[in-house]
């Protein structure tokens, strides 16, 4: 076996090859263009030697994977490589592609600047309007593409992007679908697949109209939003790396009798909703409807396996029974939920109940999808007192749910599956010791740890990925100084 070895070599910093920042990992895309399915991979088989993976739930020696057009061809513990074959070794232990099911790219902007003083999500809330007043699709398009170069470079191949600033600061629309566009030409340049959850967004609060900035958010109604984003589906129609989802804001954001509308608009595809964050959501629903945010969501027929309820953290029984019994998705984001103070959310009763879990990196405090995996099990110790309400597996699997964001071919390292292939460096401060094995990715790796990032059969983070053109924290002060009010 011969080729390139990914990890730490003598003398080099560990996890310093960190990847594409914000040049075009994979040729990119011309502003606006769309990239047919399977585009770009060709059909040439490179064969890898995993030294350590975890495949199949379990961590296994000496993996002989296969890659051809974007997709895994073989994948076999202890393979052998055929007489006069070569293979690209890799050190380090391997996990597939991670999938951050929330983000609202814009919000990164905000890292280090909400956390001052006191406050509630409310007065971070304000904050955050007043970044999304300054956004056009240039900007937007110059911040997505270093903050998703921030997440590629963390682990994951698949974002979730909760998009609502869809149009210009008084109401009116932009050309072909500037706003989201931006988006998905900013994922298409650092290599990440994208779903974008187009949102429907009516009222400031339970009938109230909107107002100053949330006036980008709205459509008017229900049906001029699912008018609007059949438009951008049938724009996108055909690529690969793009799936066009839906999203209800919240129960506060779409009245009980437009609900109807955007669940029929997204039959099929995804759909997500923020839910029962704040008790204020929860009391405010009561007042106006007599039920809860997850009930009337039940009674409009939202629930089920193809949507995902994002933080779901204020509960009562019933809503537990309602989300597990549908087989809804559920998506904590514990650093986002920490920073913001919003408590802790009964995942473990959610799982046992029915649910899947995703997770979310939501308003980018942290961009760490192993962060994010130890934090359930660690928020909940706190609450409870008690350890081990996850394992390293349970954890690993929450962290690629891709299935939720329309691609259910990605997060397993088996045949027929995208290639997706994450490296992380065992021999660093956070990992030497911890046993190279699925304990090492969530309990104790960092985003400082990965190598290098494969997504669909392409390197778009390491040291065979294409050089950035800038680099990525550069990138991101340029980026975010731009928008700041």
């Amino acid at each position: 076996m011969s080729g390139l070895v990914f990890g730490s070599a003598p003398g080099s910093a560990p996890g310093s090859a960190t990847g594409p920042a914000t040049g075009p990992a994979t040729g990119g895309a011309p502003r606006g263009a769309t990239r047919p399915a399977g585009a770009g991979s060709g059909a040439a088989t490179t064969a890898y030697v995993l030294r350590r993976a975890w495949v199949g739930g379990a961590t296994r020696d000496d993996v002989l994977v296969e890659v051809a057009d974007g997709r895994f061809t073989r994948v076999e513990p202890g393979g052998a490589v055929g007489e006069g074959r070569a293979a690209v070794v890799l050190d380090g232990l391997v996990v597939p592609g991670q999938a951050n099911a929330h983000s609202h790219a814009f919000h990164r902007a905000l890292r280090g600047r909400t956390q001052r003083g006191r406050g509630t999500f409310w007065t971070w809330r304000e904050q955050m309007y007043a970044v999304a007043a300054r956004l056009d699709p240039d900007s937007y398009h110059r911040l997505a593409r270093a903050v998703l170069g921030e997440i590629v470079a963390s682990g994951v191949t698949t974002l979730g992007e909760f998009h609502y600033l869809h149009h210009r600061p008084d109401g009116t629309p932009y050309p072909d679908h500037a706003m989201e566009l931006a988006l998905v030409e900013a994922a298409r340049a650092v290599g990440l697949r994208l779903t974008l959850l187009d949102t429907c967004y009516l009222s400031s609060g339970f009938g109230a109209p909107v107002e100053g900035v949330q006036r980008r958010c709205s459509d008017g109604s229900a049906q001029a939003w699912a008018e609007r984003r059949a438009a951008l589906v049938e724009r996108l129609a055909g690529v690969d790396d793009v799936v066009v989802g839906a999203a209800i804001h919240s129960v506060r954001a779409v009245p009980r009798a437009d609900l109807p509308t955007v669940v029929a608009a997204a039959a099929g595809d995804p759909l997500h909703v923020h839910l029962s964050e704040q008790p204020a959501e929860n009391a405010a629903c009561l007042a106006a409807y007599g039920v809860t945010p997850t009930r009337l969501l039940a009674d409009a027929g939202a629930l089920g396996p193809r949507t995902t309820a994002v933080h779901a953290t204020h509960l009562t029984d019933a809503d537990v029974d309602l989300l597990g019994g549908s087989g809804t998705r559920v998506c904590p984001c514990p650093t986002t939920e920490r920073d913001l103070g919003d408590g802790v959310g009964p995942a473990r009763r959610l799982a046992d109940a029915g649910a899947v879990l995703s997770l979310g990196s939501d308003s980018h405090a942290v961009v760490d999808p192993w962060e994010e995996m130890r934090a359930l099990e660690l928020d909940e110790r706190l609450t409870s007192r008690r350890r081990g309400h996850w394992s390293a597996d349970e954890l690993l699997a929450a962290g690629t749910d891709h299935a939720g964001l329309g691609f259910p071919d990605a997060g397993r390292l088996e045949v027929g599956a995208r290639a997706d292939l994450v490296v992380l460096d065992t021999s660093s401060p956070r990992t030497a010791g911890t046993g190279d094995d699925e304990h090492t990715a969530v309990f104790a790796a960092s985003a400082a740890d990965v190598l290098a990032v494969m997504v669909d059969g392409r390197w778009v983070v390491g040291p065979a990925a294409p050089a950035p053109a800038q680099p990525l924290g550069a990138a991101l002060a340029a980026a975010i100084q731009e928008v700041l009010p």
